[in-house]
């Protein structure tokens, strides 16, 4: 009598804890192609784990039909994989999830099949492995920052535009900051026109609005680019990668904006109260 009760509680405390981890995550992605395969949707694998997850509750998607928000932040999802321990005699198979770090959150109860037949076998171990989600009421719980209604940045524009075009919009207070400039730049030193002198002052303000730090930030890979740490070490940004070179989606505290780098040095770029800001890192990969 003791070791059942002994067991129930056990199985309580596993299922109230994995429902926890599992309830701060919006999104499940499941990849079109596990690593245990050669061969995308290998015997409809792929597909039949986005269906139990859906069918169970989970907002579920493929690995190349990432929403926006999980684009600007990749935690907010749990990447599953099959962990595949089949042996000659039987096919056997795990669900895995993994957060945007690569820890492995939760790992389900094996699956087993003795079917030859390998679309059939993996579909009935899958199935078994699945029952473990069962026994868990999934109900995607925000964090409180998650809450908050985010403030949307859109640097499209900017990334095109990088290194080629000069800043073509200035807030009023910069507009006051660069008439201040020309004034004293007509009065020191002589130029050749109106304009020259409108873009020198310009840099002079732009290039003051730079902060700059001395800290030094370590880059530690993670799955689809980095997370920056200091040296307590504490994670201080997340770079997610772009298409573009040297570019990097990134995530600072409450600050969402991108990475970039420019004549051998690394900023990061964001918008606060309407107005660009640009912070020199010193970053080590």
């Amino acid at each position: 009598m003791k070791n059942i009760i002994c067991f129930f509680a056990l199985s309580f405390a596993i299922n109230f804890f994995g429902n926890a981890q599992l309830n701060n995550y919006k999104y499940m992605v499941v990849p079109k192609q596990f690593d245990a395969f050669k061969e995308m949707n290998q015997y409809q694998t792929s597909t039949l784990v986005k269906y139990l997850f859906t069918n169970n509750g989970y907002t579920t998607i493929y690995d190349d039909q990432l929403p926006e928000d999980l684009l600007n932040n990749g935690c907010l999802a749990l990447k599953a994989n099959l962990d595949d321990r089949s042996s000659l005699f039987a096919t056997k198979v795990a669900i895995v999830l993994k957060d945007c770090n690569g820890v492995i959150v939760y790992t389900t109860q094996e699956g087993r099949s003795k079917i030859k037949e390998y679309k059939s076998a993996y579909a009935e171990a899958i199935r078994q492995a699945f029952k473990s989600f069962e026994l868990l009421n999934y109900q995607y719980e925000p964090k409180e920052k998650e809450i908050e209604k985010p403030i949307t940045v859109s640097f499209k524009n900017d990334v095109k535009s990088l290194n080629t075009e000069p800043i073509k919009s200035v807030s009023k207070t910069n507009q006051n900051k660069i008439a201040e400039a020309t004034k004293e730049i007509q009065k020191n030193k002589p130029v050749v026109s109106e304009e020259q002198v409108k873009e020198v002052a310009m840099e002079k303000v732009v290039s003051s609005s730079v902060n700059t730090t001395s800290e030094i930030l370590y880059a530690q890979p993670i799955e689809g680019g980095f997370q920056l740490v200091d040296s307590a070490p504490k994670i201080q940004y997340r770079l997610t990668e772009t298409s573009v070179e040297n570019v990097f989606l990134a995530s600072h505290e409450d600050k969402n904006g991108v990475v970039l780098k420019k004549k051998d040095k690394w900023f990061f770029e964001y918008s606060d109260n309407g107005e660009k800001v640009l912070k020199e890192l010193n970053i080590k990969f």
